[in-house]
């Protein structure tokens, strides 16, 4: 039995694909091993958000051809797509495909041989206006599952490269996304996670169809328990909409929702589509209809032309908000993007200093945010047993909680009180 490895750099939206890319070939009788193992095939879902990312690809795909120089290497994804000829000067390299065409990955495998040299399929995404097929149908060992309903952006903010590598706006259809919720349910997942490069925008390109629509299809499946979407831009929670969601009891009252930047000269900058007073509205919407909602964002520290004076009325914002958690990053300029040829780029001390103080904020905030919840009951998913006897879960609103139990909790859905808080992590007791 031939032996291949399929290993997602990146965002969550690369590991769904490259799971169902080792589907594809256990589908033809391939042994699914892990990366670091010995493999007649790897395939490497290359990342190129950032040119650290474009920097890891290039490495990963190095690693594997010394531990098996014999092995067929193929090279996919978004720096696949972007930079084909990058990856080409990489010795080993024998198939490039891109951000299309994966679903053929495993007949490429096969019918390629040495002689061939590498060979490359990207083509221009800018054009390309289908949904790829890539579905999972046994994820185990698991109590959430992360299906995507969406690829594409066409946002072309100033610092991101992801339109150029994934393409416009593309929706899987509704009655495929069902037909996979229902498979997960019957495989025993209670969470499902509704992803995309820009989930907010599914439907677009479907005549009458929204990310709404999608919801409440999935809400219908007998045996999903919680819904959560990957995240959403404030623009997005008209009160329609999150009017609408507050009518669905599975959707979980947690939503990461995008801000970069609290100052709106660097927001405009950034070519963002909303300002910070229409965030707050949002904001403050989605508490009118969730009243125990936890907000979570990523912002980011040292944008181009950002002054102190803009970052102290970012962190400020970041804090009137009252955020759960922050993913806070140094800009870190991305050859292609306008934002890396911008004037007035920041030193990168002071965009360190800036990203640790919003961490800094981010537990904090965590902390306080969790301590509200103290001496409450509240449902836990629990996911998985940490230590003997301990397991670790999370309230719909996104609170790790750590319980004792003599049961197995594992994928189980147990009303806990919350204790105390340490550290981001709330303890808990079944009741």
């Amino acid at each position: 039995m031939k032996k291949v490895a399929s290993h997602a750099l990146g965002c969550k939206v690369n590991q769904y694909e490259s799971e169902a890319i080792a589907e594809l070939f256990a589908e033809r009788g391939y042994e699914v091993v892990g990366i670091d193992e010995p493999a007649d095939v790897y395939v490497i879902n290359t990342c190129t958000v950032t040119n650290f990312g474009d920097k890891k690809s290039r490495q990963l795909i190095r690693k594997v051809k010394r531990q098996n120089p014999d092995a067929i290497v193929a090279a996919i994804g978004c720096y696949a797509q972007t930079q084909p000829e990058k990856i080409k000067e990489i010795e080993g390299v024998n198939l490039i495909v891109g951000t299309n065409k994966r679903s053929e990955i495993v007949d490429l495998v096969e019918n390629y041989s040495a002689q061939q040299g590498t060979i490359c399929t990207v083509g221009e995404i800018l054009k390309d206006h289908s949904f790829e097929h890539l579905s999972i149908q046994k994820l185990e060992g698991r109590t959430r599952a992360y299906l995507k309903i969406q690829d594409g952006c066409s946002q072309f903010c100033t610092y991101c490269i992801i339109p150029y590598a994934r393409g416009p706006v593309r929706s899987r259809s509704i009655d495929d996304i069902a037909k996979e919720v229902e498979t997960l349910a019957k495989n025993g997942f209670k969470e499902v996670v509704l992803a995309g490069i820009h989930v907010a925008s599914y439907g677009k390109d479907l005549e009458g169809t929204t990310l709404l629509d999608a919801i409440k299809r999935v809400h219908g499946v007998d045996g999903i328990e919680r819904i959560r979407f990957s995240s959403i831009e404030p623009n997005f929670a008209t009160e329609e909409f999150v009017s609408e969601l507050a009518k669905l009891p599975k959707v979980c009252d947690h939503f990461h929702l995008s801000l970069q930047s609290g100052c709106n000269k660097t927001l405009k900058r950034m070519n963002r589509k909303y300002t910070a007073e229409q965030y707050i509205e949002s904001a403050e919407r989605l508490k009118k209809y969730f009243p125990n909602v936890a907000f979570t964002t990523d912002i980011i520290a040292g944008f181009p032309g950002e002054t102190e004076e803009d970052f102290e009325e970012s962190y400020k914002f970041a804090e009137k908000i009252g955020f759960s958690k922050i993913h806070a990053f140094p800009y870190s300029p991305k050859t292609g993007t306008p934002a890396a040829k911008m004037p007035d780029q920041v030193l990168n001390s002071v965009k360190n200093e800036r990203t640790n103080r919003l961490i800094s904020l981010s537990n904090r905030m965590a902390d306080e945010f969790i301590e509200g919840f103290v001496g409450k009951t509240m449902p836990v998913l629990y996911e998985q047993e940490i230590a003997e006897g301990v397991y670790e879960g999370y309230t719909t609103n996104y609170i790790r909680v750590h319980s004792k139990s003599d049961k197995n909790l594992c994928n189980v859905i147990a009303d806990t009180k919350i204790m105390s808080v340490e550290h981001e992590t709330a303890e808990g007791r079944i009741v």
